[in-house]
């Protein structure tokens, strides 16, 4: 049996690829990111698209799960192996995540991403957990 949701990832990303990083579809005028992972546990590499806004040169992407009690799978396996690669638009790489879960920097980010995409917060509001934030910064 499939996962709907493991279903809808890999087709947005294959759109993605296929697009020079452009989807159709409720994410058609949305910044979009694909962050390749490493799992914490399986150690097999797992591609997710995520929307994302910028601060400098760094990346920012924020693990809401929709507001849902519990951190997003990804988040766990960037925590566990904070190098990834990225890919935007027809550009691809390598990466390193900065996990923040509390202080200025944090909220600064939070609030700028949820700025341009205000359903960010409605996620916080949802739930009681911290929403962690992630900096991709390109690796040097």
């Amino acid at each position: 049996m499939s996962d709907p949701m493991a279903d809808f990832n890999s087709n947005i990303v294959t759109e993605f690829r296929a697009n020079g990083g452009k989807v159709q579809g409720v994410f058609a005028d949305a910044p979009m990111i694909l962050v390749t992972h490493t799992g914490a546990k399986s150690g097999v590499e797992r591609t997710t698209p995520l929307v994302y806004s910028r601060d400098g040169d760094r990346y920012v992407i924020i693990a809401s799960m929709g507001g849902a009690p519990q951190h997003p799978q990804w988040f766990h396996n960037i925590k566990a192996n904070p190098r990834v690669k990225v890919e935007v638009g027809t550009d691809s790489f390598v990466a390193d995540a900065e996990v923040l879960t509390e202080g200025d920097e944090r909220q600064r980010l939070f609030d700028q991403q949820a700025a341009l995409m205000p359903n960010f917060a409605d996620y916080q509001a949802r739930t009681d957990r911290v929403i962690p934030v992630i900096v991709l910064t390109p690796a040097t």
